[in-house]
């Protein structure tokens, strides 16, 4: 693995590092770890790097990386850049050979994502976005069971994720870097919270249901004087079966962490799971006891238990979360180079559609929010 962004101070960057070198199917090789390329130079030296292979931005990584031998340069590149650096080096990356993964949302754009997602289609490339909470165990179990009818025909999804990191004006301290770019429109986007945790939020309900988005009608705030994006904001949603939801994404939240929740309903039955108690999965029906199921037992599904690693009762978190994408995406992309086929398990990571429907959500919660109209179309 390559990696570009994620030097010294950088948050996000520790995270993917710890999550792919979990399993040992994958080793960090080379990196341009900071547009500043002695910053860079640093951050390789305290990541025990190869100092030749420690470069100064990431067109050189890609390019020189291109050059050495196929059993030599890295398979794949790791992007973990601000929002605004995420195209141009998965394009460039993939275009030159290189495998993909990249930290959401995809894009700065949603034309950027529909054009990475025909690069991805015309070099067959692996790309894989970090939607995290899509790689816990007992998530994935909520996937099969919802899918496969437990709960019915759906009729109602409630997912939210407070926060309340963003409570008063942080990113005028000169220190808080992850709220200074977050908060920045030139670096995040169009949209703040929503489009930092309201996609999270929006793909895991798609994902755990099966179901898209049709309509939304949004209402997004700034309530920090001063700050330039989003927020906190609310979303009801209508579903492509007839469904309706309810979304809400807020930072301003005082003393919220990332309690990241959500409930669906059908109408056989309820599903509930937590973010703080993410080995759980409970399931409610009418006049029947609240069933409570475990990661790690025997009686879960084999997507669950191929995204488990431990017994039950020794507590899986974010870290083996998001080491569950990397996994997959490394056995898939050694499959590749073996000339085999990868497992159906291996292959269940978030992908191109995902991030192109990421990018959607943005650009529709935006346009809703603006909008004087009390349903807008959800378009891609």
């Amino acid at each position: 693995m390559g990696m570009i962004g994620g030097g010294s101070g950088a948050f996000i960057g520790v995270i993917h590092r710890m999550a792919a070198i979990m399993d040992g199917e994958i080793e960090l090789v080379c990196g341009a770890l900071s547009s500043d390329p002695k910053k860079s130079k640093d951050s390789g030296k305290d990541l025990n790097l190869d100092p030749s292979r420690v470069y100064d931005s990431y067109q050189e990584m890609i390019a020189k990386e291109k050059e050495l031998p196929d059993d030599a340069r890295m398979d794949f590149v790791s992007i973990v850049t601000p929002n605004h650096v995420h195209f141009e080096p998965a394009k460039l990356a993939m275009e030159s050979g290189f495998h993909v993964v990249l930290d959401k949302p995809m894009t700065f754009t949603l034309a950027e994502a529909k054009e990475l997602k025909e690069v991805v289609q015309k070099t067959g490339k692996y790309f894989c976005l970090t939607h995290t909470y899509t790689g816990y165990p007992m998530v994935k179990e909520a996937s099969v069971q919802v899918r496969g009818g437990r709960l019915g025909n759906i009729r109602k999804i409630f997912v939210t994720y407070p926060q309340g990191w963003l409570n008063s004006f942080v990113e005028g301290e000169s220190d808080n870097k992850q709220a200074s770019w977050r908060t920045d429109p030139t670096k995040s986007g169009i949209a703040g919270g929503m489009g930092d945790i309201g996609t999270h939020a929006f793909n895991l309900a798609e994902y755990i249901t099966g179901l898209k988005v049709s309509q939304m009608l949004a209402d997004l705030h700034i309530v920090v004087e001063g700050r330039k994006l989003d927020d906190d904001g609310a979303v009801l949603l209508k579903f492509e079966n007839g469904a309706t939801g309810v979304l809400v994404a807020s930072q301003i939240m005082a003393g919220e962490e990332n309690n990241l929740n959500i409930q669906v309903y059908g109408d056989q039955g309820g599903m509930k799971w937590y973010q703080h108690d993410p080995n759980t999965l409970v399931f409610i029906a009418p006049n029947k006891p609240v069933e409570t199921w475990r990661a790690g037992t025997a009686y879960l599904s084999d997507l669950a238990k191929h995204n488990t690693r431990i017994t039950a009762g020794h507590p899986e978190g974010y870290i083996e979360a998001f080491a569950n994408h990397y996994r997959n995406f490394a056995l898939c992309v050694k499959a590749e180079l073996a000339g085999e086929q990868p497992k159906k398990e291996w292959l269940d990571f978030p992908g191109i559609e995902d991030g192109v429907r990421g990018m959607a959500f943005i650009e529709n919660v935006i346009a809703s929010a603006k909008s004087h109209d009390k349903w807008t179309p959800f378009t891609v």
